[in-house]
């Protein structure tokens, strides 16, 4: 594969300095849905005007390629609101950032960037410790960095020593697919994977007597799906779950669930005429067909599966709010649903991310740009690759670090100036 060469455009309005770099050139390892969703839906979005969006934000762009996947210097520009940081044919479905430093988790492996540096470095499964490049997640524990990967179970690094350990099935993971993992308060982790979760008392993930596993066998169905896709702590110190069959709670020791009849994720004649991807997962995947025809959607010929929860946040007031595939976003208040679609005024229905920022504001990261709730009229800000995103398919997002927000999707990161979008408001 040929060099790319170096361009510099500048355009007159606003000094705002894009980078971009390619981190190697291996294929994703995760190629699902929700990639071919994103490729249909994110083209029509970049195609259209979307109201709500502000104009253009103009740059000046420098693209660059490097082909060295393990380690090297970015490059990127001391000034400019906004960076872009292109790391291939890769999901990044996770980043977790803290002081001087940046982590990615993509799909060719996970990437620490350090921001007084401008260095990067890739571990994959090249790196004693890491078994698959695929990472659904990153997030830290003291001293511990936990990776959680497609099919190569939880990689956790030692942050002192910079050394990698693997924490598979034989050491208590209920499955080596692992896409979340959530902190409790009482110090117990919770870790979501596609057989159930764990609970690992003390987060003390060596010592074999503190590893539980739950799943929807011996829950009873309290657990109502194997696949669980994300996990949050309530304000009660109860645990909430996001499932391919709903919602589910475990509180003082018992298990609640919600589907679709109880309100979860918009009705299909609501957000059909929305939903412009018509290549049905059912159809590619024994699984999902199962999954339809339980849940009697076997019918529906779009993506769309309302009990299917891609993304779970719970605010400070201890509101859960549930990402869903094509049922847009629905809100829970312990009593009552509500839910929030391309009607309400978000770019997209289906909910990739869900993100509380510093300031308590929430996120939405969806197939067709990325939107700001304002909690106090329920109405969206919606932010798109006019205004300065990598790619309009939002799988990530974190803040509070270098005054700076940074966003995960197909193919790289976008990093925003806080204040960049700060005088952007819904008219």
């Amino acid at each position: 594969m040929g060099y790319r060469s170096i361009g510099i455009f500048l355009v007159v309005a606003v000094a705002i300095a894009l980078f971009s770099y390619k981190l190697g050139q291996q294929e994703p390892i995760v190629k699902d849905s929700i990639a071919a969703v994103t490729k249909s839906e994110s083209s029509e979005a970049s195609n259209s005007t979307d109201a709500s969006s502000s104009q253009p934000i103009q740059t000046a762009t420098a693209r660059a390629q490097i082909l060295d996947s393990g380690a090297g210097t970015v490059g990127l520009p001391d000034t400019g609101r906004i960076a872009h940081f292109e790391i291939g044919n890769r999901n990044v479905k996770g980043i977790y950032a803290e002081a001087g430093q940046v982590w990615f988790a993509t799909s060719g492996g996970v990437i620490r960037y350090d921001t007084s540096s401008d260095q990067y470095t890739v571990f994959d499964n090249k790196t004693p410790g890491i078994l698959s490049n695929g990472i659904f997640h990153v997030s830290r524990i003291d001293d511990r960095l936990l990776v959680g990967s497609y099919g190569g179970g939880l990689s956790v690094m030692d942050v002192n020593s910079g050394l990698w350990s693997n924490y598979n099935v034989p050491q208590g993971l209920a499955d080596q697919f692992v896409y979340d993992s959530q902190l409790a308060s009482n110090g117990d982790l919770w870790i979501a994977t596609w057989s159930g979760v764990n609970r690992v008392a003390g987060a003390r993930l060596d010592d074999p007597e503190g590893w539980d596993t739950f799943t929807v066998e011996n829950t009873e169905g309290g657990l109502p799906n194997p696949w669980v896709y994300g996990v949050e702590e309530g304000t009660n110190g109860e645990m909430w779950f996001a499932t391919e069959s709903g919602l589910a709670r475990y509180q003082n020791g018992k298990w609640t669930n919600w589907q679709h009849e109880d309100g979860l994720g918009a009705p299909i004649e609501l957000v059909r005429d929305a939903i412009k991807f018509t290549n049905d997962p059912a159809k590619a995947s024994r699984h999902h067909a199962q999954q339809k025809a339980e849940q009697g959607l076997s019918d529906v010929d779009v993506a769309y599966n309302p009990n299917y929860i891609i993304s779970l946040e719970v605010d400070a007031s201890g509101n859960v709010w549930a990402g869903t595939w094509g049922g847009g976003l629905a809100h829970f208040d312990g009593h009552k649903w509500t839910n929030f679609t391309t009607e309400d005024g978000l770019p997209g229905n289906h909910i990739f991310m869900l993100y509380m920022d510093t300031s308590d504001t929430l996120w939405v990261g969806t197939s067709k740009g990325l939107a700001r709730m304002n909690s106090e009229n329920n109405t969206f800000t919606n932010f798109t690759v006019r205004d300065g995103l990598f790619a309009n398919n939002v799988f990530s997002m974190a803040d509070g670090v270098e005054d700076s927000i940074w966003i995960g999707s197909f193919g790289g990161v976008a990093r925003i100036a806080q204040n960049t979008w700060s005088d952007i408001q819904k008219p």
